[in-house]
């Protein structure tokens, strides 16, 4: 059953996302939600997800066209929240390139750091349900610390700020399943909260209640 709507939230439709399971999942949590390809359609909306599955190179081109609405919109204030690849989008740069040769692909630089890939001998991707260790506050972690999440992925985020780092997870070693930036209002999950139950779903209230 749904709860009362308590923000408009626009879902980014560039390609690559998982859109009607994170339809749901947020107007479970309480979002009227506008799935968009429109950059205009952002200064409208109470906060932003950038949803993802895929390459990071695929998805900055897929972008490419509301980039510079992100930015902006990332820049005034409004919540923008990355799930999965959308968080790693985030970030400054990633190892992962669709050829070889290519080098870092550029992300939208607004957490800054890298995406790098899990090293050698760790299987990949990295799938199944592990469990988020809160190293700071952040509204969007609120009643989260020792729960379980679910994963799919084989590159992960690595901040130049440890302060971006909202949550870990262990997976052979520690790395960050949540980073947010310095003004609170860009985060980012590395897991899918569409796909992780109570846990997920409380998250996706927390990330409404923000925008609320």
């Amino acid at each position: 059953m749904s709860q009362q709507v308590t923000a408009d939230v626009a879902l980014v439709d560039y390609g690559l996302g998982n859109l009607r399971s994170a339809t749901r999942g947020l107007e479970r949590a309480g979002a009227r939600v506008t799935l968009t390809d429109d950059p205009e359609t952002f200064d409208d909306a109470d906060g932003i997800v950038l949803p993802g599955v895929g390459a990071f190179s695929e998805g900055m081109e897929n972008a490419e066209p509301v980039r510079d609405a992100l930015v902006d919109a990332a820049h005034s204030g409004t919540p923008l929240f990355g799930i999965c690849l959308g968080m790693q989008m985030l970030l400054t740069s990633s190892e992962e390139a669709d050829k070889v040769g290519q080098g870092d692909a550029e992300g939208l630089d607004l957490i800054p750091g890298r995406n790098v890939r899990f090293a050698e001998g760790q299987k990949v991707p990295h799938m199944g349900w592990n469990e988020l260790d809160v190293e700071r506050e952040h509204p969007l972690v609120e009643g989260v610390d020792g729960e379980y999440a679910y994963f799919v992925h084989s590159y992960y985020a690595r901040p130049d700020d440890e302060a971006s780092v909202v949550a870990t997870t262990d997976y052979g070693i520690e790395f960050p399943s949540i980073v947010a930036n310095e003004a609170g209002n860009v985060f980012g999950t590395q897991f899918h909260p569409e796909k992780s139950g109570e846990t997920g779903l409380r998250i996706l209230r927390n990330f409404v209640d923000l925008c609320g």
